[in-house]
């Protein structure tokens, strides 16, 4: 079962958001930080991932909440194998989950995707840090 804790936030800003967040005190992963995502580390198995809008609408079919008026976020939790999250998007679809996005396969990170009962959207995924793409 899952290990680690993964919670995604859209940003306006990247780079205003990760200086606040640094000026609090948290510091971040250089290789999931680009000019798309800051991977704010909370705990050695706790992160937020702070997503510039247009990117973090690319992980979901609905629109991007504005946070003033509307609160969402995108849980995601890691899974041991590939198998494993085949294992718990088929159970969560079998209790009434909704798959909103197909299966993704990248070759290092294989993920999927479901909405709970309420519509909040989870996503579980594998990751073999040794197929990562170097850059």
């Amino acid at each position: 079962m899952a290990t680690k804790v993964f919670i995604n936030l859209p940003v306006k800003n990247l780079a205003k958001s990760m200086e606040f967040f640094h000026d609090l005190g948290f510091s971040f992963n250089p290789q999931f930080t680009d000019e798309k995502a800051g991977c704010m580390i909370v705990t050695d198995s706790i992160f937020v991932m702070l997503l510039t809008d247009i990117y973090f609408k690319s992980f979901i079919d609905t629109e991007v909440c504005d946070a003033h008026h509307s609160t969402e976020v995108l849980i995601a939790l890691d899974a041991a194998s590939a198998d494993e999250v085949k294992q718990f998007i088929s159970k969560a679809e079998s209790l009434g989950g909704k798959i909103y996005a197909q299966a993704q396969d990248q070759g290092w990170m294989y993920q999927h995707s479901f909405a709970d009962l309420d519509g909040h959207k989870w996503e579980m995924a594998y990751l073999d840090m040794s197929q990562l793409p170097q850059s």
